[in-house]
């Protein structure tokens, strides 16, 4: 006959090991935001470095990047950006200025200036970045906008 004590300790551990297993990420909201800012800036840091390959373990596998032709998925973006590190200066760099992370910590948005070779700003960038395993941010959104230089009206 089965103890009926082992039984319900049995479910209990299962179930929490269930529960473990079902729960999401969680990172305190100002821990992810450091997060996301140094995973950000290490992202960019491929483009100086001419590093492809490191360019793309920051695509998630079913990313989007918005900016002219919708690209979808870690291959498609990985492919249609490898031109720009084929030549050996890059092309543009990026850096984050700001970063916001949901209460969940496990979402966030970063935002920032992109800039040409000799440093002036033509565009912005915005990103939204998944947390996909402890300490792992991945970019799942990225969408470019270039910077109007247009007269201010009063």
């Amino acid at each position: 006959m089965t103890n009926p004590i082992r039984l319900i300790a049995g479910f209990i551990i299962a179930c929490a090991l269930t529960a473990c297993a079902q729960a999401p990420l969680r990172v305190p909201v100002e821990e992810a935001r450091q997060q996301v800012m140094a995973t950000e800036r290490a992202f960019a840091k491929t483009m100086a470095d001419r590093d492809h390959a490191a360019f793309a373990r920051f695509i998630s596998e079913d990313a989007i990047f918005l900016s002219g032709k919708t690209l979808r998925g870690r291959q498609e973006v990985v492919d249609a950006w490898a031109r720009f590190y084929v030549k050996p200066d890059a092309p543009f760099s990026w850096e984050p200025d700001a970063v916001e992370v949901l209460a969940s910590g496990n979402l966030a948005h970063s935002t920032g200036p992109v800039r040409d070779p000799q440093g002036k700003v033509f565009a912005r960038f915005s990103s939204i970045w998944r947390l996909e395993a402890p300490g792992q941010w991945r970019i799942v959104f990225d969408q470019g906008e270039t910077v109007c230089e247009c007269a201010k009206t009063p």
